[in-house]
């Protein structure tokens, strides 16, 4: 069963269970990954269905950061609860080490050496850990290791 498959199953069990969190999210969910498929022409395979699913857990994560300074904890406890259940989804998230270790080796094989090399090894490493590692934490972590260089 492919994702956006177990995604269609996981709303009808949500509405069947009158889980109206879980169903609205679901829906939402649902419809960005038809407008990704619209926006590229074809049905989206696993990788860009994971990549939907990163970029709608990214911005719940954004509006939780927002709407905590704007002291709205109701909204807050909304959008956590529907990055739980994106979370679900998710594959796990790798670890900064894992992120390191990556960078390191990839850092190694592409002989970069410095700030300057930095396009050389952010277009592979995202590749490696698309929809497992925010980009953000990347970049800081080649920065860091190419500064070190």
């Amino acid at each position: 069963m492919s994702l956006q498959q177990q995604l269609a199953a996981d709303l009808k069990d949500a509405m069947r269970e009158r889980d109206e969190r879980k169903r609205d999210t679901l829906r939402l969910t649902l419809a960005a990954l038809h407008n990704a498929e619209i926006e590229s022409g074809e049905e989206l395979d696993e990788a860009a269905t994971l990549v939907v699913l990163a970029r709608e857990a990214r911005q719940r994560r954004e509006s939780i950061g927002e709407f905590r300074k704007a002291g709205r904890q109701e909204i807050v406890e909304k959008e956590e609860a529907e990055l739980q259940i994106l979370s679900a989804y998710l594959p796990e998230a790798v670890s900064r080490d894992d992120i390191v270790e990556a960078a390191r080796q990839l850092i190694e094989e592409t002989d970069a050496d410095g700030a300057k090399d930095i396009g050389k090894v952010m277009p592979v490493l995202m590749q490696q850990l698309r929809g497992r590692a925010d980009g953000r934490v990347v970049n800081e972590v080649v920065r860091e290791l190419l500064a070190g260089s």
